[in-house]
């Protein structure tokens, strides 16, 4: 009987083996101390670095976004390309998204105030519309969002629009000048403009000189041209000045432009340069007096005047007239003189005292000051 126990269990234990592959657990010896440490490996684990977009995200500009649509016709639409050729005689319209929006456009359109033109906001988007376009409206059409606080708006630059658009026209290579004769200001510390401005853009154009009679290298260091502005006179010095013009060259014709006079200028640029005089600085009461603010500056360089007298603040009656003229001093280099003349009749003892004249330009403003006193 124990024979027929013992081999059943052998029997179950080879089974047993089969089934899982691993022997029937034996007694468990002692651990030996320290058996059960980890030992250490060589395996190399990759420490985890922040993805960029993550890190960056709050330093990263916010994304510009097109908000420009060219209505196109059978209500087709599109969002323009950074250049549009189309056939002068169409109507314009462009379309930007948001409920205020500022506009750009040629500044010819906007000062002659053309009524072609019609600028319209919409509860949901912007609206330019140009009829009868012309070769003159060639130019530079963009669009931005305003954000604003109470009656305070700033441009929101994430939200903008902008192409420039070509109106080619039968006999019109050039875009049309209002004068056929332009004066152009060389200064040595700024770029100078020939705008030789064309209505096709595969067009060649050169620039040549009528005195003596040359074409003029735009060698891409000295001079640059750029289908948007013209000749760019990279830095312009005496020996560029003279009468200039442009030639253009597409589909078999060609056409002359109108004539740039080149004019080199060496007034430093700065605050103007101020002076005061009176007709006299001792009046006798019931006299004439006028007082006379000049400067000399840049000839491209607009100045604007501003008077304190001692009648203002009682509203003493006087005329100011403001006035310029470019003078030309020989070897082409040419002046502008602005001037500002406050005028008092039937001269009073409220008159007397200072007279203060602030000149303003891009750069600054210069105060200057006479004093006028009774005889």
């Amino acid at each position: 009987m124990k024979v027929w126990l013992l081999l059943g269990f052998l029997l179950l234990h080879e089974a047993f083996e089969e089934i899982t592959g691993q022997p029937l657990p034996k007694n468990k010896r002692p651990k030996e101390p320290g058996e059960n440490r980890i030992k250490p490996t060589n395996k190399k684990v990759k420490p985890k670095i922040p993805k960029i977009k993550d890190r960056d995200a709050a330093d990263a500009p916010p994304k510009t976004q097109s908000i420009m649509i060219h209505m196109m016709d059978k209500g087709r639409f599109q969002k323009p390309a950074a250049t549009l050729s189309l056939t002068a005689g169409q109507t314009l319209e462009l379309r930007c998204k948001g409920n205020k929006i500022e506009w750009s456009y040629p500044a010819y359109l906007e000062t002659f105030k053309d009524s072609r033109l019609s600028v319209k906001q919409h509860e949901r988007y912007g609206q330019l519309t140009l009829a009868n376009s012309t070769a003159a409206d060639t130019g530079e059409f963009s669009c931005w969002g305003q954000l604003c606080q109470g009656y305070i708006c700033r441009r929101d630059e994430t939200k903008t629009g902008s192409t420039y658009i070509f109106f080619t026209e039968k006999g019109e290579l050039f875009v049309p000048s209002p004068s056929y004769f332009d004066v152009v200001y060389l200064n040595p510390d700024r770029q100078a403009v020939v705008p030789c401005r064309v209505t096709v853009l595969s067009a060649k154009v050169t620039l040549h000189r009528e005195f003596p009679a040359k074409e003029i290298p735009a060698n891409g260091t000295d001079i640059v041209y750029d289908v948007k502005r013209g000749f760019v006179y990279l830095q312009p010095h005496a020996d560029h000045q003279g009468v200039v013009y442009c030639k253009a060259e597409a589909g078999g014709k060609s056409q002359i432009s109108v004539k740039y006079q080149l004019l080199y200028v060496e007034v430093p640029r700065g605050p103007p340069s101020t002076t005061i005089l009176a007709s006299s600085n001792k009046v006798r009461s019931g006299a004439d007096i006028s007082v006379l603010c000049t400067v000399l500056g840049e000839p491209d360089v607009e100045v604007e005047f501003r008077w304190i007298y001692p009648g203002q603040k009682d509203e003493r009656p006087v005329t100011i007239q403001d006035s310029w003229r470019l003078i030309h001093r020989g070897l082409g280099h040419t002046t502008r003189i602005s001037q500002s003349t406050l005028t008092i009749e039937d001269f009073e003892t409220i008159d007397v005292g200072y007279y203060i004249c602030t000149a303003h330009n891009l750069q600054g403003e210069t105060t200057v000051a006479t004093i006028v006193e009774s005889s």
